[in-house]
């Protein structure tokens, strides 16, 4: 089957919708959502501490989100903007789902399924130490980060990172990254 980004954008729409958004992906945008998903997290019903964590984690996504955007295929460039993302903010039951989606270029998704496998594969403990390490010894990339986005966001939530690529064409997949935030138990 075909890969088609209205069934994927329909797909992470999934429980009580804070916040949808399909388009450019900017600094205005950013801060727009922000503001956004912080009046909506003031009215929700969870504890302070689970709408700090979720504020942080959206905050670390939009960045991933705006630092690792890759120009689109040549035949989506009529109908979206060239940094064209996803990003879905719902919440399910005892849980809040960050959802981020773009296209990546083949020649990267082996290296970023490792990286998120790894950071997968990671105790609490560990995922300390990784991050540690890296933010001693990585060199900051020319897209402005040093690789502590994810390892930062598993630390934080505490949960595994969800991913899928979906083959666009031999060039591009679609990179859907789900970051779950666990309300405590009563």
């Amino acid at each position: 089957m075909a890969f088609n980004i209205q069934q994927s954008y329909s797909k992470m729409n999934e429980g009580e919708v804070l916040l949808a958004y399909k388009g450019s992906i900017n600094t205005d945008l950013i801060t727009n959502v922000l503001d956004v998903v912080e009046s909506k997290l003031e009215d929700a019903r969870s504890v302070s501490s689970v709408k700090k964590k979720v504020y942080s984690v959206l905050v670390e996504s939009l960045q991933n989100l705006y630092h690792h955007i890759e120009d689109l295929p040549g035949d989506m460039k009529e109908q979206f903007d060239t940094r064209f993302g996803i990003l879905v903010v719902s919440r399910m039951d005892d849980l809040y789902r960050i959802s981020t989606g773009n296209f990546v270029r083949s020649s990267k998704v082996k290296h970023l399924k490792e990286k998120i496998d790894k950071i997968n594969s990671l105790t609490r403990d560990e995922l300390k130490d990784m991050y540690k390490f890296v933010l001693n010894y990585q060199k900051i990339t020319d897209k402005g980060g040093g690789g502590l986005g994810l390892i930062d966001i598993a630390k934080k939530t505490g949960n595994k990172l969800e991913y899928s690529f979906q083959k666009y064409n031999n060039d591009y997949y679609f990179f859907n990254l789900n970051i779950y935030v666990t309300e405590p138990s009563e």
